[in-house]
């Protein structure tokens, strides 16, 4: 259908993909993109360490890597022509013990099968031909995986969707959307937008967002804070490149790793803690609704009761800089807490089923005219162009009795 508008909830990195794609890919289609912050990419996109996934493991033929190995693609060709940061620094995926050595192996399979390019094993000795400070038994080499700014991305993404006739409206936190004949209501106070059809990429507030629109109660989003440590700028030269470990393939979180920025620093980090508000990104800050709602979730208390003990570990990593650096430490022998200053930390958007699992894979679905993306987690930056590809194939396709 000619000139229609089209909503966009969220002015993260996804949504103004979104947006992008859809205002440039339908002529005549107006897009309102919606953000109830100041500025954009506030959240997850603004928290962002900056790498660019090059799809070594997310299981063959899942959403996260048809899209992340077309994104890839997608966000290399836009960044240079539009001369925003793209540096392939290469990652080492580092066993540093025996038992890692066969998911390593598994890794590199899988790795494979998703058409990373360039991608192969290294040896023990390799390993220092490619970063003389790291240890390691073994490892795997993808000289493509890059950094970026995807900040930056995004506010090229906002002025992309204006360039087209759209806006992005700040300072406009949704209260209410209403299915009215021939479309949809969002409302933010006194404040209404009509459009025809409506995509919500809320991130940290996905869940609340969709039982707005009576989408389904789940998946629930639960708060993860990353913390991260800086290298001293004297000791910044140690990494080259992005360090990373043998993830653990029953969590969705890989582990604390080194990551080179575009600006020149190094992080450290990040773990992965229980944050205490939707966007917690200290420990001090605490919001009793939310805690409320993850209490009266059945979810959580079934995660609770599979991950404990990896939860007080990683609770210790967080009060102790010394039991931080102690896993740090085993892939960059003789960094330690001196090495080291606290850096800042993100919050991620974790999707959690009833049972307890938590949702690995994106998760993107449509009720009439309704589009909801209910699951983006890393790596959604790195993917956004392709997911806004997806997302477009699914906002236009068939609505009629809607």
């Amino acid at each position: 259908m000619a000139d229609e508008t089209i909503g966009i909830v969220g002015a993260g990195i996804v949504g103004l993909a979104t947006g992008r794609h859809i205002a440039l890919r339908r002529p005549g289609t107006r897009v309102v993109v919606l953000e109830k912050e100041s500025r954009v990419a506030v959240h997850q996109t603004g928290h962002n360490s900056g790498v660019v996934h090059a799809g070594i493991y997310y299981p063959p033929g899942s959403l996260k890597a048809r899209l992340t190995v077309r994104g890839v693609a997608l966000l290399r060709e836009y960044c240079r022509d539009r001369g925003l940061p793209y540096e392939e620094i290469g990652k080492l995926v580092v066993a540093v013990r025996p038992d890692e050595l066969g998911r390593m192996e598994n890794l590199y399979e899988r790795a494979r099968n998703n058409h990373v390019p360039e991608l192969r094993k290294v040896s023990k000795e390799e390993i220092k031909e490619i970063e003389p400070h790291a240890g390691g038994l073994a490892a795997l080499h993808s000289p493509r995986t890059a950094i970026t700014d995807y900040p930056a991305i995004a506010r090229e993404f906002a002025k992309d969707i204006e360039a087209a006739g759209g806006e992005v409206r700040l300072g406009f936190p949704v209260a209410s959307i209403t299915r009215v004949p021939g479309g949809i209501e969002v409302a933010s106070g006194q404040e209404a937008v009509r459009v025809d059809r409506l995509v919500l990429c809320a991130g940290l507030r996905s869940d609340s967002v969709a039982r707005l629109a009576r989408d389904s109660e789940e998946p629930r989003i639960v708060p993860f804070r990353g913390e991260y440590m800086l290298l001293r700028p004297e000791r910044a030269h140690l990494v080259r490149g992005l360090v990373y470990p043998v993830p653990d393939p029953r969590y969705p979180f890989l582990g604390v790793h080194f990551t080179p920025r575009v600006d020149g620093s190094v992080e450290v980090g990040p773990n992965a803690v229980l944050a205490l508000a939707r966007e917690g990104y200290r420990r001090s800050q605490v919001s009793p609704r939310d805690l409320a709602r993850l209490a009266a979730y059945p979810g959580t208390w079934r995660m609770a009761a599979r991950h404990w003990r990896t939860g007080i570990k990683e609770y210790r990593g967080s009060l102790s800089r010394a039991a931080f650096m102690k896993d740090a430490g085993r892939y960059v022998p003789g960094v330690g807490v001196a090495d080291v200053v606290r850096g800042g930390a993100g919050v991620r958007a974790q999707a959690l089923d009833p049972d307890g699992t938590l949702v690995d894979d994106f998760r993107i679905h449509r009720t009439g005219r309704i589009t909801a993306v209910r699951n983006a987690p890393s790596p959604a930056a790195t993917a956004s162009l392709a997911i806004a590809e997806h997302i477009t194939d699914a906002v236009f396709g068939d609505v009629s009795g809607v």
